[in-house]
């Protein structure tokens, strides 16, 4: 794609504030000026908005304001006016009931604090699972020159000569527990090794998925994803993002000359590679629909069927993002997968270059860590979408992490009506389950959380971890955290708060699941179903007042990014009316 710069010098869209002699341009001015700016930061060089994620409640995000100085020197350096701006930030370890819940809130207050302000670009600082998506969306709708700098990922975790990774480690130790192999003395002395340095997740989880999506994209400097936080590189690359984001303000480079079906198709297929989150299908689908990208849940299916997983970092692999950084990162990977012919080259970036510029001279450095196309660690990687009168608007699920001999399964469900039902029973011995059960949990999704929780990757019952097994086909209408594993159909649409089929299913009924053939099907008479169906009634009433009852009236379902109604589409940057 061909980029074609606007001349500069130009009048931008900060000195509707600042760029006059009348009452309201000193007023705006002068205000500004009690913090010491000198008056010639205000003659018309771009002012950048630092969007900063930062909070100690958001812990991948802690070390931001680090980052942001050296975003700052970067921006002077190239001639702009920097101005750090914290916006809200959605932690994943700590928000209630799910930071998935507050994601949209988080887009629509960065929206309107970009539009409302005198910005002429933004830097989005993020790096917990939600805040790169919000930010994103919030970019999207503005249209304003925006580009993502991450905080990037905690070094490798060590337990007792054993690389352990955030969030899959969390998993298999709590499973290890229950199943007696391990003390509940040795989980608490691993809780200390897990989590060793600033920064996200170390593993290939949402927030890894989501940095390397951004990178993807081409909203992000090529080698962003995978500096670990407190690599000096990561410092580098943070006053790198200062100085390009200028140069985007000068020739008006745009998230909407950067986010196009091109752009998305390109992010599909590298997730493919990775062994990306499944979480990065409900944020990718969210952005398409904010700058009128017509994306599918079809669309990630057939884009990323035939890509082959060739990062052996955990959950689906063994390594940690620490080695997925000396190993090359993602340019590695998009150089790769360009090769094959699984990209489009000439996609944009925010670099002004296109993807395969970028990449087309980097060296893979170890091919354990980014492996061969001819060894992959899943042939057919990507993301499984599953339909059928279970799923009606289709189902996901990650093969890379599944097991591979419960691909085809039908078994007898067992199930729980939501999250409580499931804390209350999964740990009693008479609990009438085996390993060929299919567990099945209801109302976790979108509406029915609220929020849509990580909690699809449900807990095996501790009887049948004692005999040695670690998987079962699980599914819901939940997500799943990045950093989990199983055969786990997530995302089942129509929602079970909604009356998707899923709300009627019932203890005894045989499932079948065909992930080659995409399939997800409830084995009753269709008249059973329909009747099944007309007889549902919802589990609870709606939520009065407050964001929750925004969040109820306004959210979409999973299969389309579940973003509220009211959000979809670019709505520009336009400034209102001066009160002053």
């Amino acid at each position: 794609m061909t980029f074609v710069p606007k001349p500069w010098p130009r009048t931008l869209r900060s000195q509707e504030w600042f760029g006059g002699t009348s009452r309201d341009h000193i007023y705006h001015r002068s205000w500004m000026k009690n913090q010491g700016f000198p008056a010639d930061l205000f003659d018309g060089r771009p002012v950048i908005g630092i969007m900063n994620t930062w909070s100690e409640l958001t812990p991948c995000n802690a070390h931001l304001n680090d980052l942001a100085q050296r975003v700052k020197h970067g921006i002077y350096e190239a001639g702009g006016f920097p101005v750090e701006v914290p916006v809200f930030s959605t932690a994943e370890s700590s928000f209630r009931p799910t930071a998935m819940m507050f994601r949209n809130l988080a887009s629509m207050a960065v929206e309107e604090q970009i539009r409302g302000q005198p910005i002429d670009g933004c830097v989005l600082m993020v790096g917990c699972d939600k805040t790169t998506p919000s930010l994103l969306m919030a970019a999207a709708s503005t249209d304003l020159p925006s580009i993502v700098v991450t905080g990037g990922p905690m070094l490798n975790g060590w337990f007792r000569g054993e690389r352990i990774g955030s969030g899959t480690h969390l998993w298999k130790f709590s499973e290890a527990v229950k199943a007696g192999e391990m003390t509940q003395a040795d989980f608490l002395d691993a809780e200390a090794a897990m989590s060793r340095s600033a920064g996200s997740c170390n593993t290939m989880g949402t927030a890894s998925t989501m940095a390397s999506m951004a990178e993807a994209l081409g909203m992000a400097l090529s080698g962003n994803a995978a500096i670990p936080a407190v690599d000096s590189r990561r410092r580098m690359m943070a006053q790198l993002t200062g100085r390009r984001i200028v140069q985007m303000v000068k020739d008006d480079l745009k998230p909407s000359d950067i986010l196009t079906r091109a752009a998305f198709e390109n992010a599909i297929r590298v997730n493919g590679a990775i062994g990306g989150s499944t979480n990065a299908v409900i944020h990718l689908l969210a952005l398409a629909g904010r700058v009128g990208v017509d994306l599918t849940l079809d669309d990630w299916d057939r884009l990323g069927r035939d890509v082959p997983t060739i990062v052996n970092l955990m959950p689906s692999g063994k390594y940690l993002m620490e080695e997925f950084f000396y190993a090359g990162g993602l340019p590695v990977v998009i150089k790769r997968l360009a090769e094959a012919g699984l990209l489009h080259r000439d996609a944009l970036t925010v670099s002004g270059e296109t993807a395969w510029d970028q990449v087309k001279d980097v060296v893979n450095w170890n091919e354990d860590v980014i492996l061969p196309a001819d060894r992959p660690l899943t042939e057919h990687g990507g993301i499984a979408v599953l339909r059928g009168n279970l799923a009606p608007d289709g189902a996901v699920l990650k093969p890379s992490a599944a097991s591979p001999h419960l691909l085809r399964h039908r078994g007898r469900a067992v199930v729980f009506e939501d999250i409580d039902d499931y804390k209350a029973r999964i740990n009693d011995e008479d609990l009438d389950i085996d390993e060929t059960c299919v567990m099945v949990m209801k109302n976790c999704g979108p509406r029915g959380y609220p929020g849509m929780a990580e909690v699809g990757n449900m807990g095996l019952p501790p009887k049948v971890l004692r005999r040695g097994i670690t998987d079962m086909v699980r599914i819901s209408d939940a997500r799943m955290s990045g950093t989990a594993y199983g055969t786990v159909v997530l995302h089942t649409a129509p929602e079970s708060a909604v009356g998707g089929p899923l709300a009627v299913v019932q203890t005894g009924d045989m499932i079948e699941l065909d992930v080659p053939a995409r399939r997800l099907h409830l084995d009753i008479p269709d008249d059973e179903l329909a009747r099944r169906l007309a007889g549902w009634r919802p589990a609870a009433p709606p939520p009065q007042g407050g964001y929750a009852q925004i969040f109820h009236q306004h959210v979409q379902g999973a299969d389309t990014g579940a973003d509220f109604d009211f959000l979809r589409g670019c709505r520009g940057a336009e400034v209102g009316r001066d009160s002053h």
